[in-house]
Order: C-alpha cells, then sequence, then structure tokens
C-alpha cells in the first residue's frame, strides 16, 4: 500500500540546536518517533552538518530537503543563498544524501508586484534546471501573500503556470489562510508536489487590550487572534490533505509549527505525532 513518511519541518525545533546541537536535536526527533526531517533555519556550519550526517546514519533519519534563498531576501540581508552559495549548498545536499531544496518564501521585495514576482520566478526556474544537473529538485514554499489575484488568478497559480522545472512545497495553513480550501488545491498541483506541509489551523482567544476602550486596538486584537496549531488540534482536515497530497505525488509530509505559544516545541511535536497515529499513519513514521 503507497504511504509517504511523516517529518519535522527543523524551523520548529531551531532553539534546540543552541541546547542540544544538531545531533543531540536529531537523536530526541528519533527517540520522539520521528525519522524524517527537513532541514530549514538551521545555520548549514560545519558542525552542525557534520551533527546531522551523524545523527542520520546512526537514528535511520532521512533528510528530506534543505532550504536556500535563491538571493538575499532584502538588500543587504546575511546568509547563505543559491546565487552567491551555490556550490556550498549543492556540497551540503550531498553530504547529507539530499535530493532536494526548498525556497521558503517570495523575497520581500517582490511581494506586491507581478512583475517583480515573475522576475524572481523566472530566475528560480533557471536555477532549479541548474540543480537538476546536480540531481537536486528545486521546490517553492508558499505562504498567503501568493493569494493575491492579479487580473483573476492567484499569484502561486501564475508562478504554477511560469514554471517547468521547479516544484511545490504545499502548506496546508497558509492556503486555509489565504482564503482557499487546502485540499481542494492541493489536487490542482497534482505532479508538482513532493513535498507537503502539516500546519493545522486554530482561531484562538480574543486577548483584551488593558485601558479604555480604543477601537484601533481592539480591532488589532480582534484580527490577530489566528494561530500555528498541533496538528489535529485546529480546524483542518488532516487525514484529507494528506489523501491529497499522497494522490498528488508527496512523499514527505513535514509537520511545521511557527509558535507553539509557550509550549515545548518536542511537546508540541508529540501531541501532533499521537494525533496523526490516531487517524491512521502510525507507519509513516517509519523509513
Amino acid at each position: 500500500m503507497k504511504k509517504g513518511l511523516i517529518g519535522i519541518q527543523m524551523s520548529t525545533i531551531k532553539d534546540k540546536i543552541n541546547e542540544l546541537g544538531a545531533y543531540g536535536t536529531l537523536k530526541a526527533c528519533a527517540e520522539l518517533g520521528y525519522h524524517c526531517v527537513e532541514v530549514s533555519q538551521i545555520p548549514m556550519t560545519c558542525e552542525n552538518v557534520a551533527g546531522m550526517k551523524k545523527a542520520s546514519e546512526e537514528f535511520g533519519i532521512k533528510i528530506a530537503a534543505c532550504s536556500a534563498a535563491l538571493e538575499p531576501m532584502m538588500p543587504g540581508m546575511k546568509g547563505e543563498n543559491l546565487t552567491d552559495d551555490f556550490d556550498k549548498i549543492v556540497a551540503d545536499c550531498k553530504e547529507l544524501n539530499c535530493d532536494m531544496l526548498r525556497i521558503g518564501m517570495l523575497p520581500m521585495t517582490c511581494m506586491g508586484s507581478r512583475e517583480k514576482a515573475l522576475e524572481f520566478v523566472k530566475r528560480a526556474d533557471e536555477m532549479a534546471a541548474r540543480l537538476k544537473e546536480h540531481g537536486i529538485d528545486l521546490y517553492y514554499h508558499n505562504h498567503h501573500v501568493e493569494f493575491i489575484k492579479y487580473d483573476g488568478e492567484y499569484l502561486l497559480d501564475i508562478i504554477k503556470n511560469s514554471t517547468k522545472h521547479m516544484g511545490f512545497e504545499l502548506d496546508i495553513h497558509w492556503i486555509q489562510r489565504g482564503g482557499e480550501n487546502p485540499v481542494e488545491f492541493i489536487k490542482k498541483y497534482d505532479g508538482r508536489i513532493r513535498l507537503l506541509h502539516l500546519k493545522d489551523y486554530r482561531v484562538g482567544t480574543v486577548k483584551m487590550p488593558e485601558g479604555a476602550f480604543d477601537p484601533k486596538t481592539f480591532m488589532d486584537a480582534f484580527t490577530s487572534i489566528i494561530e500555528f496549531a498541533e496538528v489535529g488540534e485546529g480546524s483542518l482536515p488532516i487525514k484529507e490533505c494528506i489523501e491529497a497530497g499522497l494522490a498528488g505525488g508527496s512523499e514527505y509530509f513535514l509537520i511545521e509549527q511557527d509558535d507553539t505559544y509557550g509550549r515545548d516545541s518536542f511537546e508540541s511535536l508529540k501531541i501532533s505525532r499521537d494525533n496523526l497515529i490516531k487517524l491512521g499513519y502510525g507507519d509513516w513514521f517509519e523509513l
């Protein structure tokens, strides 16, 4: 029976790297039952790459994908990017036995402009073709900003229809926040997805502002209550999203939680794991 592999988007546990190191962090992931990770927001130092490699070999952890910006998100922003650090990024992927890279988001300089976004997409697709020569596939991860419409068409769909080398890593929370049905939207990307982000969507509690009533303060509090939930603790149809992703070609299903609101990130991952096991995906945690 066809199945995928459930793992962790490491941005969820980036705080653990300073505490436990890369090796110790992945060891703890394996002890929680996770044997797949996607590397993101982790400094790709020699020490961290070596620690991840050692842990992946010792604990049977698949490095599904690494992350890299195409170019600086904003002028002067530090960090590795494919334009300036191509050879280093490819070498890291090879070292970790990883055949996928993902671009985490649209550069800030391109948001709000169809022309700038499409210029970026053209460069990204050219980079995807270059990476394929090294056996690495490039994927683009969406947020809600790609659900802006230009001439009646979502920017994300424009990106899809304007590329032939680059694939997509769809994020079910951000699709929902962008105003679309995640299950139906995933189906539109059949054949273009190997990665799916599992992130639930929760309406939190309105935190009433202190002091005298102020309309702006009230509206800020009222419109800022959407939260990132543990998988199975929010309102999204998780099982249906997973099955749509599997049918569309997804191989890796990565749990990501941008904020755990004071809860230890490993505890949040345990809750997500337990809920996914209850949904019948217990065997998806093993290679």
